[in-house]
């Protein structure tokens, strides 16, 4: 599981958009895997897969649906376009009254044989971006989506996680956080160039 120390891997960016009627920032982030395109898309979309690299997840997934991600947060499935689109809200468990947040995934086959996945999180809190304290186990949207993106889902893809759920076999290693710690500068710099 090499790839978690491979952070050029993947691309960042910030944006803005509007959720409902309310300003909204985003987390964008594009990278490449090295497996085809509907193995990404089960990996991502299939209960039993989903768990093995990420979190349990229930409820009814299928557009219109609502689905339950374990510790984590909530949500509808907005539009889900197989092996291309999914979108969903994002309601995390803690936030209360504040409106939820969206989550698009797009897919498409890279040349190579491979799979191009770009994910964009918006978000109507600001402090979502800029939160990284790993030692105290809070990260902000970036590097909370870069590290599973880095690290647990290329190990999936490739065959190389135990055969259980992630919840069973995760621990954070001092790997894990030294790749925490490089995406959290990667993103504070993303932030700071966007600022001038």
């Amino acid at each position: 599981m090499s790839d978690a120390s491979n952070q050029t891997a993947i691309e960042r960016a910030l944006g803005h958009r509007v959720l409902g009627a309310t300003p909204a920032r985003t987390v964008f982030m594009r990278r490449h895997y090295n497996a085809p395109i509907h193995a990404v898309w089960a990996a991502w979309t299939e209960p039993e897969r989903l768990n093995r690299w990420f979190l349990p997840v229930s409820g009814d997934l299928r557009q219109g649906g609502h689905f339950s991600l374990e510790g984590n947060a909530s949500g509808e499935i907005l539009h889900c376009e197989p092996p291309h689109r999914l979108l969903v809200t994002w309601a995390y468990w803690e936030r209360g009254e504040q409106p939820p947040d969206e989550v698009e995934l797009r897919l498409a086959p890279a040349a190579d044989g491979g799979t191009l996945l770009e994910l964009e999180h918006a978000s109507v809190d600001l402090m979502d971006l800029v939160l990284d304290d790993t030692v105290a186990g809070l990260t902000g949207l970036g590097t909370g989506w870069e590290l599973p993106l880095t690290y647990s889902l290329p190990a999936y893809l490739a065959g190389e996680l135990p055969d259980k759920p992630a919840a069973e076999w995760f621990e954070m290693t001092p790997e894990i956080e030294a790749a925490a710690q490089r995406s959290g500068e990667a993103w504070a710099a993303v932030i700071q160039a966007e600022r001038g």
